[in-house]
């Protein structure tokens, strides 16, 4: 008889390695889990964060802390803590102000679907 496979991941966010993305630093959870379904980033916004759009993932930032707000097609959109955002495929976006977000693209992350004008 074959083992149950197990029906969940677990990440510590504050212990993964941060990785420079557009946005700034982000420690990416879930990218090697097999069924993409979605991944989860914690992000420290950084200030000089690219303006840039995905063709075929959805993002929803959650702000946990700061102000600032989210550049999303030209709109100036405040934030603050525990403000939530869905980014659609197509929306040009960045983060601006001392921020640090949740990230959930879906389906999980693909680096070769951050685009750049």
């Amino acid at each position: 008889m074959e083992p149950a496979k197990q029906k969940y991941l677990v990440a510590q966010l504050d212990e993964v390695e941060p990785v420079r993305c557009p946005c700034g630093n982000a420690r990416r959870a879930f990218g090697d889990d097999a069924d993409g379904v979605a991944t989860m980033h914690l992000v420290d916004i950084l200030e000089d964060a690219k303006s840039h759009y995905h063709r075929n993932m959805h993002e929803i930032y959650l702000v946990l802390e700061g102000d600032g707000y989210l550049e999303l097609d030209g709109d100036r959109v405040p934030v603050r803590p525990l403000t939530a955002v869905m980014i659609k495929p197509g929306c040009r976006h960045r983060a601006v102000g001392n921020l640090r977000i949740i990230n959930v693209p879906i389906p999980g992350f693909d680096p070769s679907d951050e685009c750049f004008d």
